[in-house]
């Protein structure tokens, strides 16, 4: 073989080769968390996202791999984190903590998937045209916050039957909370009760929150479903204790922490549908064809005493739309302790 013949091989495979390595990196796929939420051990490895990633065929750390984004309860930094995924071009992005990660990634592409969890009003805020044929990147898992708190209301009206006032905590740089608190006012006027708005986008603004509380003379409260009040859960169970008022959540991880009681979906059969849609995605589907699902079934959690040991029963309520005034369906069966 001719010197020249063989430098040219030689110089074919010296190419070749960072070919062949970038096509074995680009064979494990790449989902972009962005979270509302603080950095938690093991977020996805082993959790229902990563579940129902895995229900795909994609299993993490091998075939696919998660860059995390936490923005630590702080709104401001998600456009940042969401632009940040965006230049490293994850193939789908998965939101948590509610309706502004979803925005945020909404702003920063149009063209890399998103699936969001927990959006209260997906079609109200312009995340999708429509639930059913949502269109454009954005597809998810609507958590109907809002339609949640006239229940929530309800509920704890109908165990502190002799309150007037009914305080309800909400975060202020949620763009949900002016819809929560619209639905809540219509439910305490047709109840008869007084609605004391309180607003807290901070760890120290719960505390002067409850310190309104108490002057207020609120006889419950009912707390907004928003990703700070479910980070500072034991901050909010403590205060509550401390302060004699009976108040309702809309997670069970409040129930979990010694909560009163709880109202809402199950986050874990969301999140792992969310895996399972991140993994359908990245098999072809387009977010577009995939529609916005809605929770069938809500929880009520409540704290119980056996023995010293508190345990959180769990009952599923029906979900389909009912006249004001109808009490909740306890769908039979599905009573479960956790």
């Amino acid at each position: 073989m001719r010197r020249r013949d063989l430098l040219g091989l030689l110089g074919g495979v010296v190419i070749a080769w960072p070919g062949a390595a970038r096509a074995q990196q680009r064979a494990i796929r790449v989902i972009g968390l962005l979270s509302s939420f603080s950095r938690q051990p093991n977020p996805l490895g082993s959790g229902p996202v990563a579940q129902g990633l895995s229900e795909t065929g994609y299993v993490n750390g091998q075939n696919v791999a998660i860059e995390y984004r936490w923005a630590e309860s702080n709104y401001d930094r998600l456009p940042a984190l969401a632009a940040d995924l965006v230049s490293r071009k994850v193939d789908v992005i998965v939101t948590t903590g509610g309706t502004p990660p979803a925005l945020a990634a909404k702003s920063a592409t149009s063209a890399i998937p998103i699936v969001f969890t927990s959006v209260s009003d997906p079609v109200g805020i312009g995340l999708v045209a429509s639930l059913a044929r949502p269109g454009g990147n954005v597809t998810g898992f609507s958590n109907i916050a809002a339609g949640l708190t006239p229940k929530s209301l309800e509920l704890v009206c109908e165990m502190v039957p002799q309150a007037g006032v009914i305080a309800l905590l909400v975060n202020p740089n949620n763009p949900t909370a002016e819809p929560i608190i619209r639905d809540a006012q219509e439910a305490a006027r047709a109840k008869g009760v007084k609605l004391a708005v309180l607003k807290a986008g901070t760890e120290s603004e719960i505390d002067a929150a409850f310190a309104s509380l108490v002057q207020l003379q609120a006889g419950a409260l009912v707390v907004d479903p928003d990703a700070l009040f479910i980070s500072r859960r034991e901050q909010l169970v403590a205060l509550a204790s401390r302060h004699a008022v009976p108040a309702i959540y809309a997670h069970p991880q409040f129930v979990a922490a010694s909560g009163l009681i709880s109202y809402g979906i199950d986050d874990t059969a969301v999140s792992r549908q969310a895996g399972i849609y991140a993994g359908r995605i990245l098999k072809g589907a387009k977010p577009a064809d995939l529609p916005v699902q809605q929770p069938t079934t809500f929880e009520l959690a409540h704290e119980s005493q056996n023995g010293q040991c508190p345990r959180a029963h769990r009952t599923a309520i029906d979900s389909r739309p009912r006249r004001r005034g109808h009490r909740m369906r306890r769908t039979p069966g599905r009573t479960a302790v956790a």
